[in-house]
């Protein structure tokens, strides 16, 4: 019986930024599940061009890393995401293993959630949002008013964003606010709550699992339209926090679980039942 867990990021250009997250969360995956190989596959098909034409290095995509398994002989695949929504890239990843699924490609083919996506209101199923919390804690500065930098998507699940800063408020954090590079809540959206809180200084911290661009140059950057000018500009001290979510040992483990999770078959039935409006 040949097994393997195909572990699917968006990726990254930035080898820094990798090695202490994308390779750190493969290794303890493959250190946790010994009888398992582990495989690579990024989505994002411009990360993709630019590692090829770049460094002359070859990451697979979702598609051709299963063609492989299949071609190798592989019975079980897990698919484990490293995304922190269930947005377009997981629908996207999704879809891929659908296709594998109705080919019957492999004996057993299953696809673990994202970093946040239940909300456990449902009797035994897990409240994500508040174990990312629990996660998140271990990095917040105590007294600091903290930015997150979520990425933001059209996507329907960009409502994760506001939910996880309501439970964020649940759990006492008041002084941490969530705005998204490309979706909503924006930074505009956020200042003004900041300001209401008397403070001059923030720290602003990445809800990514990669800092990578977004979080270098969007979010720390020197140009104009950063994070840290545009705050710089209306009089706050900002502070840097560049450390992506892989580096988070708590964070690192809730992928282990939800690997778990998804090999035990716990909650393959969450939300497919029907139970009115």
């Amino acid at each position: 019986m040949k097994k393997a867990i195909l572990i699917v990021s968006f990726g990254t250009t930035h080898e820094d930024a990798r090695k202490v997250t994308i390779d750190e969360i493969e290794e303890k995956i493959k250190n946790t599940f010994a009888d398992y190989d582990i495989r690579r596959a990024f989505t994002s098909h411009i990360i993709l061009r630019v590692l090829k034409n770049r460094d002359n290095v070859h990451v697979d995509t979702p598609e051709e890393a299963l063609e492989k398994l299949k071609i190798e002989g592989y019975n079980e695949v897990v698919v484990q995401p490293l995304h922190v929504i269930p947005g377009v890239e997981f629908d996207y990843i999704n879809n891929v293993v659908n296709r594998y699924k109705e080919c019957k490609a492999f004996n057993n083919i299953v696809i673990g959630r994202p970093l946040i996506c239940f909300k456990g209101e449902e009797a035994g199923v897990p409240d994500d949002y508040s174990i990312m919390v629990d996660a998140l804690s271990k990095q917040l500065p105590l007294m600091d008013t903290v930015i997150l930098m979520g990425h933001g998507t059209n996507h329907i699940a960009n409502a994760v964003y506001c939910c996880f800063e309501s439970v964020l408020r649940d759990r006492g954090f008041n002084n941490v606010h969530v705005a998204t590079v490309e979706g909503y809540p924006t930074l505009d959206r956020v200042i003004p709550n900041v300001t209401a809180q008397n403070i001059s200084e923030v720290t602003l911290m990445p809800l990514l699992l990669v800092a990578g661009d977004h979080a270098k140059n969007d979010m720390a950057g020197d140009a104009e339209g950063s994070w840290k000018s545009i705050l710089e500009a209306k009089g706050f001290k900002v502070k840097i926090y560049m450390h992506g979510l892989g580096e988070n040992s708590d964070v690192q483990d809730i992928y282990i679980q939800h690997i778990n999770d998804v090999i035990n078959e716990k909650f393959k039935n969450v939300g497919k039942t029907h139970k009115g409006n």
